[in-house]
């Protein structure tokens, strides 16, 4: 009985000692310090991800257990991607259920080959404060809102925003090696856009890019049904800005973005392009190629002359 008696003893220190344990891990790491910092929190990140980068950061004690805390809270799909303001003052339990309550930013993916007006209907979606007078802004700057993933502030104004997508623009293309070309780099970027919507794969667009540049030489209109998709604007029917199957009479479209009936580069850009094709536009490949068709598989199909070009069309259709 003794023994039972002094084995039941030491399981309730322990017992008191483990709680004793787990209430001081769980406390603030410093209750003093009210200082905030900026935590973010990645798309598609884990628990133990958080939990790790949360005690690199000196603001929980112990990964291991405010994971087991969070799960036993129900917790762990609540936690949300963003930034948020979080101080070595708060408890484990407070800074797990502040992940839950909503981010200072808004996550905003702009994908390549986007117009305009298809970034304003994605800031439409992600940020509440969204106002129809943006468009004209946003217009303003067509090529240079670069596609990306950004973190914007929930009350950012269009100034802001412009400013964040255009700053990003500028980094990205001072990576562009310029060197071999003559064109500004407003025609670097116009050309650009037209390579980023034509172009299926990586490996297309400096050849996409060589047809275009050899276009330029010689006189010839581009041909870029891009361009006639960016004049017509939306279309109702198909529920897209860039329409698909384009007819004679609409590839005829009275505009400056014409590339069909106006020849050299449209007046500006009809897309945001991304790094890869900025390079490519800078970068073409060196072929005599004036042609290219794309099959049914999203093949492209390349020829020097009108008759080989025809002949593609003959083998591959349009």
């Amino acid at each position: 009985m003794r023994k039972v008696s002094g084995l039941v003893i030491v399981l309730i220190i322990l017992g008191v000692a483990a709680f004793f344990w787990w209430g001081y891990t769980l406390s603030p790491v410093d209750p003093s310090n009210t200082q905030a910092v900026t935590f973010t929190i990645q798309p598609g990140s884990g628990i133990k991800a958080i939990a790790t980068e949360l005690k690199k950061q000196h603001l929980i004690k112990n990964t291991l257990v405010f994971t087991l805390m969070v799960k036993q809270l129900g917790l762990e799909k609540k936690i949300q991607a963003g930034q948020f303001r979080l101080s070595p003052s708060l408890s484990s339990r407070q800074i797990a259920e502040s992940l839950t309550k909503g981010t200072e930013d808004a996550w905003v993916t702009i994908p390549e080959g986007k117009r305009a007006e298809e970034v304003a209907e994605i800031l439409k979606d992600k940020l509440s404060n969204y106002d129809p007078s943006w468009q004209a802004e946003l217009d303003q700057h067509e090529g240079y809102l670069f596609p990306d993933t950004y973190q914007i502030p929930h009350d950012a104004d269009i100034a802001t925003i412009v400013k964040i997508l255009t700053t990003t623009f500028d980094q990205k293309y001072e990576q562009v090696d310029t060197s071999r070309t003559t064109l500004s780099q407003n025609q670097i970027v116009t050309l650009a856009s037209l390579i980023e919507r034509e172009a299926r794969h990586p490996q297309d667009r400096p050849l996409i890019s060589s047809v275009l540049h050899n276009r330029l030489d010689l006189g010839m209109a581009l041909q870029i049904d891009a361009t006639v998709q960016y004049a017509l604007g939306y279309d109702q029917s198909q529920g897209t800005w860039w329409r698909n199957n384009l007819t004679l009479a609409e590839v005829q479209v009275s505009s400056p973005y014409n590339t069909y009936r106006q020849p050299g580069l449209p007046p500006g850009p009809i897309a945001s392009p991304g790094l890869s094709s900025l390079q490519a536009a800078a970068n073409p490949s060196d072929t005599n190629y004036l042609y290219y068709i794309t099959d049914k598989n999203l093949i492209n199909h390349y020829a020097t002359t009108l008759e080989q070009h025809n002949a593609n069309i003959r083998k591959y259709g349009l």
